[in-house]
């Protein structure tokens, strides 16, 4: 059995990869790894995005959960970041979210959260994908009362929307804003939270049917936004993605405004008002050399981490940072959650437009994004690693390095599951940037074909 756990929980397509069984036996052990300590009934949060597939797969995971004797909290559909939040308001000893995010429907996952609302080291994936390999011999078949039992909390998406609207002082009243909820799970819990502070709102895609989450709509395809967004007149545009733990925003004139621009325009305010501790904002190495230099500009400090929310958290979690994120619009406020969360970014970014009295393109225009072009060369999965010793191009990046002279710069990282290295070039000429990277390219591919 290869590896389950990806980067962010077991993810696949629902009934052939991810199928009842499995979530099944994930449920099994997720609950007897994460609840073992406990000397009381455990407690285990389970909630959900949209997904056609969803109940069937909560029907298995709950299984899974009561055969070990826990209790399963069953949300429905809820955020991601709802579910962090609640596990540690509702004082449980787990959650568990359904939800393969921004991917397309006929997708599903299953990501765990700890008693504290934190994402699982890999430690304690291998552990729970050694019961599954092993059988699960060593699992506990309570009887009787013993059994594990489930129960519905119908006040989970109200408690979110409470703790949401708690995280800026005072309201939106007189910022028109138009969301994009992906047809999600941020479908009720977005407008919801905007209505109660004021703010003037339009919403598409706010029906799921189960099919149509993610399709052509929210932070993966920003297209409808950017035109509903000038159709209404509104400020400013939020666009959430399926599971709601990222935003991308869209100014007046409907462009687009991401990851890296919500983190500057943030971080700004916050250390204008001496709340940015250390002056440090968390970013990874796709962020976009525009941020560096806002940075370098505005007397902040950007620490850079591995691409990946885990990775940015662990480094503000090791050095006391409080904000973070990646260009994909997925931001951590640690003072408010333990993960990202679409929609406190949304409405922090909101609450800056409002104190700020300027208007989104104004706020945004502080980060001069680069250029960046992003191809894959295809290797042979063998050789994919071995880019960092092979000579030529070594020299190569370096070459192109010095040409770009502090004004561009060359990424290039293997892919995680495909037998692919990718090569990301950034500058100031698209033309001359795109040229380069197709040369870098073509010479990867002969090199470690």
């Amino acid at each position: 059995m290869g590896r389950l756990f990806g980067t962010d929980g077991v993810r696949g397509v629902a009934n052939l990869e991810l199928t009842p069984q499995l979530a099944y036996k994930l449920g099994q052990a997720g609950a007897y790894v994460l609840t073992g300590e406990t000397k009381h009934t455990p407690k285990i949060l389970v909630g959900m995005d949209t997904r056609i597939s969803g109940d069937m797969l909560e029907a298995a995971l709950i299984s899974g959960i009561c055969s070990v004797g826990a209790r399963a909290i069953s949300l429905g559909i809820i955020p991601t970041p709802a579910i962090a939040y609640l596990t540690r308001q509702y004082d449980a000893d787990a959650g568990v979210v359904i939800s393969a995010s921004h991917n397309s429907f006929e997708f599903n996952g299953i990501k765990f959260f700890n008693a504290n609302g934190y994402k699982l080291p890999d430690a304690i994936e291998d552990k729970i994908e050694e019961i599954i390999a092993n059988g699960g011999e060593e699992l506990p078949k309570p009887t009787g009362h013993n059994v594990g039992f489930k129960e519905y909390k119908e006040s989970a998406v109200e408690d979110y929307v409470s703790f949401v609207k708690s995280t800026i002082s005072g309201d939106l009243e007189g910022i028109k804003v138009a969301i994009d909820c992906a047809n999600g799970a941020s479908f009720q819990t977005a407008p919801m939270a905007l209505y109660d502070l004021k703010a003037e709102v339009s919403v598409i895609n706010n029906e799921p049917n189960g099919i149509n989450i993610n399709s052509k709509c929210g932070s993966t395809h920003m297209q409808q936004l950017q035109a509903f967004v000038k159709e209404t007149n509104s400020d400013v545009g939020l666009a959430f993605d399926g599971d709601a733990d990222r935003v991308l925003a869209v100014d007046e004139n409907g462009n687009i405004v991401d990851g890296d621009q919500i983190l500057a325009i943030i971080g700004l305010h916050l250390k204008s008002k001496g709340m940015l501790p250390h002056n440090t904002i968390v970013a990874t190495v796709m962020s976009n050399m525009g941020l560096d230099i806002m940075a370098k500009n505005n007397g902040l400090i950007i620490e850079k981490t591995k691409v990946g929310d885990r990775y940015v958290l662990e480094e503000m979690l090791n050095k006391g940072y409080m904000l973070g994120g990646e260009q994909s619009g997925h931001v951590i406020f640690l003072e408010h959650n333990t993960t990202g969360d679409g929609l406190v970014t949304g409405i922090q970014l909101l609450k800056v437009l409002k104190d700020s009295g300027k208007k989104l393109s104004e706020l945004a225009s502080v980060v001069q994004v680069l250029p960046q072009v992003l191809i894959n060369a295809k290797v042979s999965n063998e050789k994919k690693n071995n880019y960092l010793d092979d000579e030529v191009i070594k020299k190569m990046c370096k070459e192109l390095e010095d040409e770009f002279n502090g004004e561009g710069r060359v990424l290039i990282r293997p892919s995680g599951t495909e037998p692919l290295v990718r090569v990301m070039i950034e500058g100031k000429d698209k033309e001359v940037i795109t040229r380069r990277a197709k040369e870098l390219v073509r010479v990867i591919e002969g090199r470690l074909a």
